[in-house]
């Protein structure tokens, strides 16, 4: 499984470019999964629906089908948050698996960065990043520097890099 991390600051782009990447992706024919990392706690469901009811009541998963799709809800509770990996192992077979967030996790990343980010720059000392997208110039990159701008330019370089058919 080809698996690509977009990471960054918050605000720096990320799930736009994601966004734009996934349809540049699926228009060549490129079947694409995605896993984002939340920092928070979140919810896809909501107080009042039998899901929720379900979960409230003490269900350790909860899956929600219907004709169009499906969705799993599956509590940690207290427990320690699953691996990467383990959220890979989930996904059915692509040709591409996009991960947001995860950046200090060992897999290939593209880094965005904004003009006057005051964060650091996560490339310096994580070689497992191997181009940065920017937008403005970066002419001492010892990577590739790709355009923030430029959605097409950023998936032919992932397209090259894992050799996938365009």
């Amino acid at each position: 499984m080809n698996i690509v991390g977009i990471v960054g600051w918050r605000n720096s782009g990320k799930t736009t470019l994601i966004a734009r990447l996934i349809g540049i992706f699926s228009e060549r024919g490129i079947s694409v999964s995605t896993i984002k990392h939340a920092h928070h706690a979140f919810d896809i469901d909501h107080p009042g629906k039998d899901s929720f009811l379900h979960r409230e009541a003490g269900a350790h998963e909860v899956l929600v089908a219907s004709s169009r799709r499906w969705a799993l809800m599956h509590e940690i509770g207290e427990g320690e948050e699953p691996a990467l990996e383990e959220h890979l192992a989930r996904l059915a077979p692509v040709d591409l698996v996009i991960v947001e967030g995860y950046k200090r996790h060992p897999h290939i990343k593209l880094e965005v960065r904004r003009d006057g980010q005051e964060a650091p720059a996560l490339a310096d000392g994580d070689e497992d990043i191997v181009a940065v997208i920017a937008d403005f110039p970066l002419p001492d990159s010892a990577i590739p520097v790709l355009p923030l701008n430029d959605p097409p330019a950023v998936a032919h370089f992932i397209a090259e890099y894992f050799k996938l058919n365009v």
